[in-house]
């Protein structure tokens, strides 16, 4: 990478193209109408930014429907279709710098981290789909001697994406991998918290040659972008990973329109339970470090801390210290491991329940306050509450944030049942030496993902969700196929 002066002086000098693209075109919103996007580093304007509303979405949906039905990329060989998305993850390889700053610029993680894992994986989502897709066999199924049963994967249309701003590169090749890669059509609406990103993906997607209006993107608010997408008559599924809240919504406008398919990954509250067997320092470290990355604004991090109650105090001192350790730093700087949060609204909402942490009676170990705010940015220390109970409200809502609670144990039994004691079930974590205890807890856990004596180490071969109130249907692996087709039987008869 280059020194972080480089940084500074390419951000300064990047010009922002905030219009919707469309059919294969940039243009303006239909009303006209813009929003200001601000950088959460400093506050900055970035650009204005097209306000996409219901007419916008009309006019995507209609490419998009255009486009499928024209057959001009669903009805393309396999082969093909792989051709054009490996040759668009080439592209985001060749564009890192100008996507990392895109992520860094729009919602402030640390342009280290963009670079060198948000873009090469998105790269690594799109290429394997494309790499998957001509190797997906239908079936025939056993029938009598007089019938031929054949069970077909075909694609379902129109493909509503509605993604976050935590990781807004990631999260949309989540979802236009498979989508794209089974023969659909798209339209993506980002958050209008992070949608510069978004939009540069789609421009390299025509590059590598994907047909005009198969991949459609539309920023602008949830109440108006997204609820037009989400009740609109003509599209057949939508993949949303958002907050729990925003997930029932998506179900409602499903009920309320046309019962599209609907596939969510919501919020997390995830356990990660240390045994008084465990490597102590590397669990306490692991955790820390899980939770502070990316400023805390992580579905999937594991913000309650169990610890045997033998070992909490020893666990209490190293993830303070690695807390200590984060401080937030300019994103634009290489060396920073901390960024800004997204904006001042979701500053406040952290501080919030920093503040509800300390009312409810948790101890405050470290950090909780706001920091650097002489650059205009919106920044919080890392910060560990001890002597959490499992009904404070900071064990039980996601903060969204740099907070970490650790939570007292005793027995396995009282262990298994506080992780389980939650509205949500992503990710957890079990921290043992005895591999039968690892087992054991593991298969108890209600959780979609389990990691035994590491955090989120992760790969695009195995899917990514949730139980409960985390979401429905699986991202990532071959699994999310499964979202965006249908399965056709077709019976035929041979002979009289």
């Amino acid at each position: 990478m280059s020194d972080k002066t480089d940084w500074h002086t390419r951000a300064a000098a990047l010009r922002l193209d905030g219009r919707l693209l469309i059919d294969g075109q940039r243009v303006d919103s239909t009303s006209g109408e813009t929003f200001a996007k601000h950088s959460p580093i400093d506050n900055r304007l970035l650009g204005p930014v097209a306000r996409g509303r219901a007419e916008d979405i009309d006019a995507a949906v209609a490419a998009a429907r255009r486009a499928f039905d024209g057959g001009r990329w669903r009805r393309q060989a396999p082969r093909e279709r792989k051709r054009v998305l490996q040759r668009w993850a080439e592209l985001l390889l060749e564009n890192r710098d100008e996507l990392a700053l895109l992520e860094t610029l729009d919602m402030g993680k640390p342009i280290a981290h963009a670079r060198a894992v948000d873009v090469p994986s998105s790269a690594n989502c799109l290429a394997w789909y494309g790499e998957a897709v001509d190797k997906l066999y239908d079936e025939i199924a056993p029938t009598p001697a007089n019938a031929l049963a054949l069970v077909t994967r075909e694609p379902m249309g129109v493909i509503a994406a509605i993604v976050p701003w935590n990781y807004p590169l990631l999260m949309a090749a989540w979802k236009l991998g498979p989508a794209l890669a089974a023969g659909n059509s798209v339209v993506l609406k980002p958050s209008e918290k992070s949608p510069y990103s978004a939009l540069r993906l789609a421009e390299l997607a025509l590059e590598a040659g994907l047909p005009a209006g198969v991949l459609n993107v539309v920023p602008g608010y949830g109440p108006e972008a997204g609820e037009a997408l989400a009740l609109h008559m003509d599209v057949d599924a939508i993949g949303f990973t958002g907050s729990t809240r925003t997930g029932r919504r998506m179900l409602a406008a499903s009920a309320e329109s046309n019962l599209k398919r609907v596939y969510n990954e919501l919020g997390g509250k995830s356990a990660y339970l240390v045994f008084a067997d465990a490597d102590l320092e590397r669990a306490a470290r692991t955790a820390a470090g899980s939770v502070f990355y990316n400023q805390g604004e992580s579905c999937n991090a594991p913000t309650r801390l169990l610890v045997h109650r033998s070992r909490v105090e020893e666990c209490v001192a190293w993830v303070t210290d690695v807390a200590r350790r984060h401080a937030p730093g300019h994103p634009l700087d290489e060396t920073s491991t901390m960024g800004a949060l997204v904006d001042e609204a979701q500053m406040r909402t952290v501080l919030g329940y920093v503040q509800a942490g300390q009312d409810e009676g948790a101890t405050l170990a470290c950090g909780g306050q706001r920091v650097r705010a002489e650059t205009g940015g919106f920044y919080v220390e890392p910060t560990v509450f001890s002597a959490v109970d499992n009904g404070m409200r900071i064990a039980r809502e996601e903060i969204f944030g740099p907070v970490l609670g650790v939570i007292a144990f005793d027995t396995e039994a009282e262990a298994i049942a506080i992780a389980n004691d939650s509205p949500y079930g992503l990710q957890a974590s079990v921290w043992t030496g005895q591999l039968d205890r690892a087992h054991r807890v593991s298969r108890a856990l209600r959780a979609g993902t389990v990691h035994v004596n590491q955090y989120d180490d992760d790969d695009i071969t195995v899917p990514f969700g949730g139980f409960k109130q985390s979401g429905n249907g699986r991202d990532k692996s071959l699994h999310a196929f499964d979202k965006y087709t249908e399965l056709k039987t077709t019976w035929l008869r041979i002979g009289g």
